[in-house]
């Protein structure tokens, strides 16, 4: 029993210091500036998305478009962001949010620059929950979240979420599910640990619930350790979610480099939405170098086919599973998506005051490169950025163009 304590104290006290110092570290103050004709260096987090960068390298991709890639294996989103600012990285798989979020100080050195050149899926995350919630709140039962939460706080004086950055995509998914559930933020304990160490943080009881992209919210439910409440595409159908960002400088000066990038990873974003092929694809991301985990759980998840866990059965999604193309609505970098974010920032107080909305979005969304290199390839362009849209579950109506209107009503 005292060596079982002393495992789970050891555990938790590792996870947490690497989480410290990813992220609270200083950034350098030299960084490598992007040399030509060197190979272009890409990050990504062990995570069913980051299939689009693996399978550009799988399936020769970078090579047919002539730019010569290295793909590395990263430990956390801070890691990710250090790396891009000071160039160790060129670019990254990441989140979507994480550029405003560093940007406006929210997780990161306020002004600091990390450019998005294109989107590289929507949906495909999830809140699950631990054991301790089975058969009190099931899958979507949002109005039973709140009192049984409230039950064992009473109970336990403390209950903990996870998230994977602060102002990241899945930071706000866990926060929009708790406004839609009633449940304030405040009464509960809010951590970020890396995607990959979720599940091991579950099984030993350093939560209660957590926000990740799978396959962790699968392969949780596989270990028989949580079940998934609910998938990121029941709050907000074909939501925003991984981006390709890079370096700042990166973006100026091998412009021509980038645009090569991007094509292999459209290509690949292509290959991987055709059904058919995504039995190879979690075969191969599946893989030690890459995510490490199941492949059948990958597999099925990548399809639409949520085992729930929990004896809920199977959820299957027709339409609104993980996508990294859909015709090329998926890909383009929505600037309309970026407000939103910085809005959220404003909604659940990470910022005191509105942010220059447009001018950021401005700043940091390729939008141009993207469009110049779509059209190369003859993929569609949106048109509808900037029009005003709501959450599949929470109907607040938000115009990108007037923020200020969507805080006064949206639920906090």
């Amino acid at each position: 029993m005292i060596q079982a304590k002393k495992h789970i104290n050891a555990l938790f006290t590792a996870s947490m210091l690497i989480v410290c110092v990813v992220l609270f570290s200083s950034f350098k103050t030299n960084p490598k500036p992007p040399v030509a004709n060197d190979p272009v260096k890409l990050g990504f987090i062990p995570l069913t998305d980051c299939s689009p960068i693996v399978m550009a390298k799988e399936l020769g991709l970078f090579k047919k478009y002539g730019v010569e890639v290295i793909v590395t294996k990263e430990t956390s989103w801070a890691n990710v962001r250090d790396k891009i600012l000071t160039g160790e990285l060129d670019g990254a798989h990441c989140l979507y949010t994480m550029p405003f979020s560093v940007y406006t100080g929210v997780g990161g050195k306020a002004g600091s620059e990390m450019k998005i050149a294109m989107m590289l899926n929507v949906n495909g995350q999830a809140i699950t929950l631990s054991n301790d919630f089975c058969g009190k709140v099931g899958f979507k039962q949002m109005n039973k979240v709140t009192p049984v939460v409230a039950a064992k706080l009473k109970a336990e004086k403390e209950v903990t979420f996870a998230m994977t950055f602060p102002g990241g995509t899945h930071d706000l998914w866990l926060r929009n599910w708790m406004s839609l559930a009633g449940l304030n933020q405040k009464a509960v304990k809010i951590i970020t640990i890396p995607p990959p160490q979720m599940v091991a943080n579950m099984k030993v009881g350093n939560m209660d619930g957590y926000c990740v992209g799978e396959p962790w919210g699968g392969v949780a439910v596989k270990q028989g350790i949580g079940f998934t409440q609910i998938a990121s595409q029941d709050i907000w159908k074909d939501h925003p979610e991984k981006a390709l960002v890079v370096n700042k400088e990166f973006s100026e000066s091998r412009r021509e480099d980038l645009k090569k990038v991007m094509k292999a990873i459209l290509e690949a974003c292509i290959w991987l939405d055709n059904p058919a092929n995504r039995k190879k694809a979690a075969s191969i991301i599946g893989k030690a170098p890459y995510v490490n985990a199941p492949a059948d759980v990958i597999e099925s998840r990548l399809m639409g086919d949520y085992n729930l866990g929990c004896n809920q059965g199977t959820e299957v999604y027709s339409n609104n599973y993980m996508l990294f193309y859909k015709g090329g609505t998926v890909n383009y970098p929505r600037k309309s998506y970026g407000i939103w974010a910085m809005a959220q920032f404003v909604r659940f107080g990470y910022l005191k005051e509105e942010p220059n909305y447009q001018a950021i979005a401005d700043k940091l969304i390729l939008q141009d490169l993207y469009e110049e290199v779509a059209k190369s390839m003859k993929i569609k362009i949106p048109t509808d950025d900037m029009k005003p849209f709501s959450l599949t579950m929470d109907k607040t109506v938000f115009n990108p163009a007037n923020p200020s209107a969507y805080l006064k009503v949206v639920k906090r």
